[in-house]
């Protein structure tokens, strides 16, 4: 999409770094409110008597609301006014902050997740399609390099705020911290930003995005579901099947539209695909990690909240060194070459990290936590600048809504199946011999409903078996992880195109801010 502002149109207005603030803000949020749940989920599932699989949806509603509707989002910005829909996307996350802090129950917060990934969704593409009212080309990568490093900054900074919050306050207060930030957002694009619109985008289509958000959901909740009920239950049965039906049909009535929602026959460029594969497995990753080690680190090894969060810096630290030394190496030897082996680093750190168990010292934990934070920016970071690269300039722009799209279904998707495949493995492996139904039905639902069981039971060695039973379903996933990691490390070295074969780099092809949604 290209704005409707020209490049001469642009005059410096001292305004326009106040402006930025603002944007800046409203990523920040979002950055962190992508991680702050994590570190409250064992906190969450103790006081709202919440199972795994219900941890799961806290987790997932916001994502898969956020994947359903991000691309729908940015053309009703392009079409109504990108700051009134910047705005409107604020408030939706200020009323959604609002209600996961005041309520009392699993199914209100899901629901107030599902809010918040609303709001996202109007937040994420406006906020970078703004910038070329405000600055000129001499500014404006400068201006894109700081909305996007707060967007970044913010995933570090929700487990230590998190932890904080949860440590002094109730586990609400993860959602007001949100209200005054969001506020000073929708103020200060009230007051500052100009408003801009593409008149000639194409029209929301109600039936795909319809389409795209029951067939995400219905995959969702069959894996979640999957590990209680059975594979073989009619219920996962129909909800997986209602999604290959719905996502199915969404791909037959993209192919066939004249301007599509979401231009799928990208995908026949290799580089594109083929990038877009190996970033989102990165995502699928790294969401399923964040899912499953906080109640680790928390439940397992007994760290308070603030504890926990502070534990996982050295994976962000990890991310932080990568990012910081992609570009020279990107240079020098190519992204293919960069991403395979941030693929293979990040392979090592989860087949490394599979060998951890409840005992532990977390020496060892943060050494692999930081080799995977290494993998994890060298591969993504590349991966999709790399995919956008792929792809003519004048694609660039659906390209990236597709990319960041398929970006958050895998984030989705990882923390269902990943989190399903834990809740397996532990319930297997958890001894409830000598309790009444009930207590083992309560206990093999997560590790902190154990320790609860165990505190009010006195049931011996139930703790220690959970605790064994949680390091094993751990290790598993980071065992799956590392695996699809190396598989994806392995198809971008032997099929993705090399530097001076007649691609473009990443660099060369990248489109004009206006153009890009993330």
């Amino acid at each position: 999409m290209a704005a409707v502002t020209s490049e001469k149109s642009v005059a410096p207005d001292p305004r326009r770094w106040w402006a930025l603030g603002a944007l800046v803000t409203s990523m920040l949020v979002l950055g962190f409110d992508m991680t702050i749940l994590n570190v409250a989920l064992p906190t969450m599932a103790d006081q709202l008597d919440a199972s795994t699989g219900e941890q799961q949806w806290m987790a997932d509603a916001y994502v898969v609301v956020f994947a359903a509707l991000m691309l729908p989002a940015g053309l009703l910005g392009d079409r109504f006014g990108r700051r009134r829909m910047l705005i409107t996307g604020l408030g939706i996350f200020l009323v959604g902050s609002l209600i996961g802090a005041l309520v009392g129950s699993v199914a209100l917060v899901v629901a107030a997740r599902a809010v918040m990934g609303l709001g996202a969704a109007l937040v994420m593409p406006l906020a970078m399609s703004v910038l070329p009212a405000l600055f000129g080309p001499g500014e404006r990568t400068k201006a894109i390099g700081i909305v996007s490093a707060a967007s970044a900054l913010g995933l570090p900074l929700g487990p230590i705020v998190g932890g904080f919050l949860l440590d002094h306050f109730w586990w609400g207060s993860i959602f007001l911290i949100n209200v005054p930030m969001v506020a000073i957002g929708i103020t200060a694009c009230v007051l500052l930003l100009p408003e801009t619109r593409d008149p000639s985008a194409p029209k929301v289509d109600a039936l795909s995005t319809a389409l795209t958000a029951t067939g995400l959901a219905a995959l969702v909740y069959g894996i979640i579901e999957a590990p209680g009920r059975g594979w073989s239950d009619p219920l996962v049965v129909g909800a997986l099947s209602a999604s290959v039906v719905l996502i199915g049909a969404l791909v037959l009535r993209e192919r066939r539209l004249v301007r599509p929602m979401l231009d799928l026959s990208l995908l026949a460029h290799r580089g594109f695909l083929l990038n877009t594969l190996a970033a989102t497995l990165v995502m699928f990753v790294l969401s399923g990690l964040m899912f499953v080690l906080p109640p680790y680190l928390q439940a397992v090894q007994g760290n308070d909240a603030l504890g926990t969060g502070l534990r996982l810096l050295p994976m962000m630290g990890g991310l932080v060194v990568a990012a910081r030394g992609t570009e020279p190496l990107v240079r020098r030897f190519g992204a293919p070459a960069v991403i395979s082996a941030g693929l293979t680093v990040l392979a090592f750190a989860a087949i490394l990290g599979s060998r951890t168990t409840a005992g532990s010292g977390y020496g060892f934990v943060a050494l692999w936590l930081s080799i995977a934070g290494l993998g994890f920016g060298f591969a993504v970071v590349p991966a999709m600048d790399a995919a956008l690269g792929a792809l003519p300039v004048d694609r660039a722009g659906s390209g990236s809504g597709l990319l960041m799209t398929v970006r958050q279904v895998g984030s989705a998707v990882g923390i269902a199946l990943l989190g399903s495949l834990l809740s397996g493995v532990y319930a297997d492996r958890l001894d409830t011999g000598g309790l009444p139904g009930p207590a083992a039905d309560a206990a093999s639902d997560s590790v902190v409903a154990a320790h609860l069981v165990a505190e009010r039971t006195g049931a011996p060695g139930l703790v220690e078996s959970a605790n064994s039973a949680y390091a094993h379903g751990m290790d598993v996933v980071l065992l799956v992880g590392g695996v699809a990691a190396l598989v994806a490390a392995l198809l971008v070295a032997a099929f993705l195109p090399r530097p001076g074969r007649g691609t473009a780099s990443g660099a060369d092809m990248a489109p004009a801010p206006a153009d890009v949604r993330q």
